[in-house]
C-alpha cells in the first residue's frame, strides 16, 4: 500500500493504565520477560504457520524459512522482533492486542484475585504482549496475515487505546509475511538496544526456541544466537554421550563432566519431558542460604523460571530441564510454585531422581561413592525434612565407621551385626578423627561392634528424631543409657562393667554434691573400660553435639549433662579413698577434674581454664611431694 489513510482510533473500555501499572509492577519481577514473551509468541506464530501450511502449503510458497529475527538500533534507541509465522489480519490485530479492550480491566483484575496464581489469563487477556510496555514509550505492531495481500500497523502508547492503519509501502516490503514489533524504547531501557545484551538473554530464556533466533549486527548480516533445538524433547537413541554433556554444560553454565544423567519422557495424567544432570563438582551456590534448586521449568519449550521449587531443596545439586506439555503460561511466573500440577510432577521426578540414585549405588559403587564424597552432607538433609522419604535416603547414605576407612551403608551395618546386637549405634561430633578418640567408643569397641561416626553438622538435627532402619532402631552413645551387657567380649578374659562390683553409691553422690548444678547427673558408666569420665545426654535430652551447635547461636537449651564415671579408674578409685578419709580439699580437686577432662574430650573448654589449670598444678604438685 503506497497511501497512509486515516487511522483507525480504538479506545479502551477501561483504565489500561492501571492495568498496566498493576501488571509491570506487581505480575513481572524482571524487565527482561518482555523479550521472552515476545520470541514467544513469534515462535507460536511460526508454529501455527507450520501447521496450516500442511493442509494448503501455499501460505508458504516462495518463503519457506521461518525464523525469527532481532534488529536493535541504539542510536534511534528502537529494537524490533521480527518472525515470518502466519501474522494477523486487521481484525486479528484488533482481537489479539487488543484483547484487553474486550476483556476489561475490571474483569482482568477479578480474574486475577480468582485465579490466585493468575492461571490461564496470559492467553485470555494478551498480557503477555502487553509486558512490552514495561520499557516501551511506543511500539508499532507491522503484521501480514500468510496468504493475504493486506498489512496492517497497529500502534499504541500504552495510555488510552490504539490505532490501526494501512502500512505504508516501505513497512508492507518489510514484512512480507509475518509480523515486526517495532518498540520505541525508554530513556532509562537503551541496554535492551545493545546487541550482547540482547545475546545474553536470548541464551538464558529462549535458547531451545526450535526456530532460528537471528541477531542482525552492523553490517547488517544475520547471526544465528540460540541452539534451536531442544535436546530433552529429543529422543535417547538419537543422543550421544557428548551431546549429554554439551547440553549439562550449557543448562547449567558448568565446566565439569555430569555424573549422572537423567533422561525420560512422562505420560499419562501429565506429559512432561526430564532432562536432568547430577554434576562431578560441587556447584558454587550450593551453600547458598537460600537452598534454591536450579532446575529450569520450561512449559512448551518456552522458559518459565529456574525458581518453581521442582526438587527439594535437598537436591539441589541437581541441574537441568522439565518442559511440561500442559502446565499454563501463567501471569505470575513466581508463583508456579503452588500450582498443583507442578506439585505433582515435583514428587513424581522426585522419586525418579532417588531412584536413580540407588540404582547407580547398586550398580557402580564406584560411581556413587564420588557422588557421595561431592553431595551426601546435602543429601542427608532429606533426612531432617523429608520424613515419607527418610528410609529411602537412609539406604542412599553412607557413614564413616570404626569398622572400615571406607564408607558404609546401613545395609552393610545390619549385615554385620554382632549376635544378640538389637541397635544401629552411632556417635556425632565435629570430626571423624576427634570422634574416633572418643572415650565412649570404649565399650562398644571392647565388644567388636560397629559405630558410625557423624561429623556433618546436620548429623546432629537429622539424629534428633526417633528413627530405625530394616527394624533396628538407632541409638546414640552420647544419650540416654546404653547396655553392651548381651553382646560377648572381643577378648573374653578382659573386664567389663557388668562385672564390676556394685558402684559405690556415696561415691556417685559425693561428687553430685561437689560439682552441684554443673551436671544433672552422676553415674556409673557402662561406656567406658579405660577413661576416667565422659558427658552424655539424659534419655529425653538433645544429642550433645546438637546442644553444643545450638548453644553457639544462643539457642541452647541449658540442658546440663550426665557426668558418667568409671568406677575401676585409679582416679575414681582415689575420689573415693579421698571420700572415705575426708579429705574434702582432695574430693572437690578430684571431681572438677573429672568434669574439666570429659568437657576436653568432648571438645569443649572447661568453663575456668584458669581454674582447671592450677588445680591440676596442685594435684600434681602434691603427688609429686607424695
Amino acid at each position: 500500500m503506497t497511501e497512509q489513510t486515516t487511522p483507525q482510533t480504538h479506545a479502551f473500555q477501561a483504565e489500561v493504565a492501571e492495568l498496566l501499572n498493576l501488571m509491570v509492577h506487581s505480575v513481572y519481577s524482571e524487565t527482561d520477560v518482555f523479550l521472552r514473551e515476545l520470541i514467544s509468541n513469534a515462535s507460536d506464530a511460526c508454529d501455527k504457520l507450520r501447521y496450516e501450511a500442511i493442509a494448503k502449503p501455499e501460505l508458504m510458497a516462495g518463503n519457506e524459512r521461518l525464523a525469527i529475527r532481532l534488529t536493535a538500533d541504539p542510536k534511534a534507541r528502537t529494537l524490533a522482533i521480527a518472525d515470518s509465522g502466519i501474522g494477523m489480519t486487521q481484525q486479528e490485530l484488533i482481537d489479539n492486542l487488543g484483547t484487553i479492550a474486550r476483556s476489561g480491566t475490571k474483569a482482568f483484575l477479578k480474574g486475577l484475585a480468582e485465579a490466585k496464581d493468575g492461571t490461564g489469563l496470559i492467553g485470555r487477556f494478551g498480557v503477555g504482549f502487553y509486558a512490552v510496555f514495561m520499557v516501551a514509550d511506543k511500539v508499532e505492531v507491522t503484521s501480514r496475515r500468510a496468504g493475504s495481500d493486506e498489512t496492517w500497523v497497529w500502534r499504541s502508547e500504552g495510555g488510552g487505546g490504539f490505532e490501526l492503519t494501512p502500512a505504508t509501502e516501505e513497512q508492507a516490503a518489510r514484512v512480507p509475511r509475518g509480523t515486526e514489533v517495532l518498540i520505541h524504547l525508554k530513556s532509562d531501557e537503551t541496554k535492551y538496544s545493545e546487541r550482547y545484551e540482547l545475546e545474553r538473554i536470548v541464551r538464558t530464556y529462549s535458547d531451545h526456541i526450535l526456530f532460528p533466533i537471528e541477531l542482525v549486527d552492523d553490517k547488517g548480516e544475520a547471526k544465528q544466537i540460540n541452539a534451536a533445538s531442544a535436546p530433552w524433547q529429543r529422543s535417547k537413541s538419537e543422543l550421544k554421550p557428548e551431546d549429554y554433556t554439551e547440553a549439562y554444560k550449557s543448562l547449567a553454565n558448568a565446566f565439569d563432566e555430569p555424573a549422572l544423567t537423567l533422561h525420560y519422557r512422562a505420560e499419562g495424567r501429565q506429559s512432561y519431558a526430564v532432562l536432568l544432570f547430577v554434576p562431578t563438582m560441587r556447584p558454587f551456590d550450593l551453600a547458598d542460604p537460600g537452598r534454591k534448586g536450579r532446575i529450569k521449568l520450561y512449559v512448551r519449550r518456552v522458559y518459565i523460571t529456574d525458581d518453581a521449587e521442582l526438587l527439594p531443596s535437598y537436591l539441589r545439586f541437581v541441574r537441568g530441564v522439565i518442559d511440561s506439555e500442559d502446565l499454563p503460561l501463567n501471569v505470575s511466573r513466581e508463583m508456579l510454585q503452588n500450582n498443583p500440577q507442578v506439585g505433582q510432577i515435583r514428587t513424581a521426578v522426585t522419586g525418579r531422581v532417588l531412584g536413580e540414585l540407588e540404582s547407580t549405588a547398586e550398580k557402580d559403587s564406584d560411581k556413587y561413592r564420588k557422588i557421595w564424597d561431592a553431595f551426601g552432607p546435602v543429601l542427608k538433609e532429606g533426612l531432617y525434612e523429608d520424613h515419607e522419604r527418610r528410609t529411602q535416603l537412609l539406604g542412599l547414605c553412607r557413614f564413616a565407621s570404626t569398622a572400615s576407612d571406607e564408607p558404609r551403608s546401613l545395609k552393610q551395618y545390619i549385615a554385620d551385626l554382632k549376635p544378640n546386637q538389637t541397635e544401629i549405634y552411632y556417635l556425632v561430633g565435629e570430626s571423624i578423627e576427634r570422634l574416633k578418640a572418643n572415650p565412649k567408643l570404649e565399650a562398644a569397641r571392647a565388644r567388636g561392634l560397629e559405630v558410625l561416626l557423624l561429623a556433618d553438622p546436620i548429623d546432629a538435627f537429622w539424629t534428633m528424631m526417633p528413627g530405625d532402619y530394616d527394624g533396628k532402631p538407632m541409638k546414640s552413645l552420647s544419650q540416654g543409657d546404653v547396655d553392651f551387657s548381651l553382646v560377648p567380649l572381643v577378648d573374653k578374659d578382659a573386664a567389663s562393667p557388668a562385672d564390676a562390683p556394685e558402684a559405690d553409691k556415696d561415691v556417685l553422690t559425693v561428687v553430685k554434691e561437689s560439682l552441684g548444678e554443673q551436671v544433672s547427673e552422676v553415674r556409673a558408666s557402662q561406656r567406658l573400660t579405660d577413661s576416667a569420665a565422659c558427658l552424655v545426654a539424659s534419655a529425653g535430652a538433645r544429642d550433645r553435639e546438637l546442644e553444643r551447635l545450638l548453644a553457639r547461636q544462643d539457642r541452647g537449651s541449658g540442658a546440663k549433662p550426665v557426668l558418667e564415671l568409671n568406677m575401676r579408674h585409679d582416679i575414681v578409685k582415689a575420689l573415693a579413698r579421698a571420700i572415705e578419709e575426708k579429705k574434702e580439699s582432695d574430693v572437690a580437686d578430684l571431681s572438677a577434674l573429672l568434669l574439666a577432662q570429659a568437657q576436653i574430650l568432648d571438645g569443649e573448654v572447661p568453663p575456668d581454664p584458669a581454674a582447671f589449670a592450677r588445680r591440676l598444678n596442685d594435684l600434681i604438685v602434691r603427688g609429686l611431694r607424695a
